[in-house]
């Protein structure tokens, strides 16, 4: 499985490059609009206080790929917690299908702000049909190579960190510095709920954590690329919420919550902003969703090579890596046709605080000590989590009842899907030494 990853390809601009690229591809233009429907007129906060709880969480992670850098990162870490068992499996199987969820979510942005260049409706059937035709572009790029990947990466992430920024400052300008986003107060659990999206829109640093096998200097700068990617995207997410906040009122926002940007951008800066700012939402969408599927179809072949899942071929030549790649565009293909964004983002927020709070109590447990971490850190990760998971969880159970249904579930098969395989098939404790 070794030679199946290059060793040194990705530089820590290329590491810092991926990260951002998968959270401001979501973050974004894809959870502006929702984070304001759940917060009010505070949602510019609200990624604020995302960042803080972020920061805990990162530090677990920080932690354990400085002392362990792998191709599949957080499968080590879970796989070092708990063994190659149940948990473990269940756990990264959480992670991955949430990275695959945001892949799909950041598919329809693309789909949505495309149609809304030619005047489209955001209802239509050409939303997954170019989200799709997106994910197909993702593969080919991942199939043509690790190199390719980061290359791309850096170049795109130059381009709209700039250009992004660029809309923020000219549409708070254009506004005279004013905030038109007042009226209307959702609470307390409003707010918090509205963090579990701002932490799905941060969450794009565990792409680092996976690829920390083909990063230069990987007890360095895996840490490192995470710090600096978190860093940016706070001061891009704040700049551009104000910006949307300046430009538009409140009720604004939220009934075009699937493509704020472009809605705000019209009123600040004109057509040609308009035009401007959905050229940077395809580059956004695009980038990030290259650097999702990159590190997904590792960390799936990671868990393969490690015996945790089964694996078929399907008749399908070449390596374990190249089918894990094909299996997560099918499945974020799935999903971006039959799902509309803001179950993709309950969904995916659910998934991925479990698997979070998971993380933290294993490293807490077992590992803290190892890798001269500090409780306090972890425990206050866990409690945020947990908190933020029940606001988000009470909130959706008041205002779309199925999608909770639907991730308890989906969590439940997951975990006895793993546990049956695992049953039938034990890991041996020393096979995953190398690893």
């Amino acid at each position: 499985m070794a030679d199946a990853y290059k060793k040194d390809s990705i530089t820590l601009p290329g590491a810092v490059a991926m990260g951002t690229g998968v959270m401001i591809g979501a973050g974004i233009f894809a959870l502006t609009g929702q984070i304001a429907e759940l917060a009010g007129p505070l949602f510019p906060l609200s990624f604020v206080v995302g960042a803080i709880v972020t920061a805990f969480s990162a530090y677990s992670y920080i932690k354990m790929s400085n002392a362990y850098p792998s191709a599949g990162g957080i499968v080590m870490i879970l796989e070092k917690a708990y063994g190659p068992r149940t948990v473990a499996a269940g756990a990264s199987l959480l992670m991955a299908l949430s990275m695959v969820i945001n892949e799909s979510l950041v598919a329809r942005t693309f789909g949505t702000y495309t149609l809304r260049a030619f005047g489209g409706d955001a209802d239509s059937i050409l939303v997954p049909v170019l989200g799709v035709g997106l994910i197909v572009f993702a593969y080919l790029v991942n199939a043509s190579g690790t190199r390719s990947v980061g290359l791309v990466s850096i170049v795109m992430a130059v381009l709209k960190v700039g250009g992004i920024a660029l809309f923020g400052v000219s549409a708070l300008w254009a506004s005279g510095l004013s905030f038109e986003a007042t009226g209307g107060d959702e609470g307390a659990t409003g707010f918090v709920a509205s963090v579990a999206l701002s932490i799905l829109a941060f969450k794009g640093f565990t792409t680092i954590t996976n690829s920390g096998a083909e990063i230069t200097k990987p007890h360095q700068n895996v840490g490192r690329a995470i710090v600096l990617s978190i860093a940016i995207c706070v001061v891009v997410y704040l700049l551009v919420a104000f910006a949307v906040g300046s430009s538009l009122p409140l009720d604004r926002i939220v009934a075009a919550k699937d493509y704020a940007l472009a809605e705000a951008a019209q009123p600040a800066l004109g057509q040609t902003g308009f035009y401007l700012t959905v050229a940077l939402a395809l580059l956004a969408t695009a980038s990030g969703l290259i650097a999702s599927v990159f590190a997904v179809s590792r960390m799936l072949a990671m868990l393969t090579d490690m015996k945790m899942i089964p694996h078929s071929h399907f008749g399908m030549p070449g390596t374990i890596k190249d089918h894990t790649l094909v299996y997560t565009v099918v499945i974020a293909g799935f999903l971006t046709v039959f799902f509309d964004l803001s179950r993709i983002a309950s969904l995916g927020a659910f998934f991925y605080l479990v698997m979070d709070i998971i993380i933290h109590l294993g490293v807490f447990r077992y590992l803290r000590e190892e890798i001269g971490a500090r409780g306090w850190v972890l425990l206050t990760a866990i409690v945020l989590d947990a908190v933020i998971l029940a606001a988000f969880a009470a909130m959706k159970w008041q205002s779309d009842p199925l999608i909770v249904v639907i991730g308890l579930v989906g969590m439940v098969l997951v975990f006895l899907f793993v546990r049956v395989f695992l049953a039938r098939n034990p890991v041996r404790e020393d096979a995953h030494d190398d690893h």
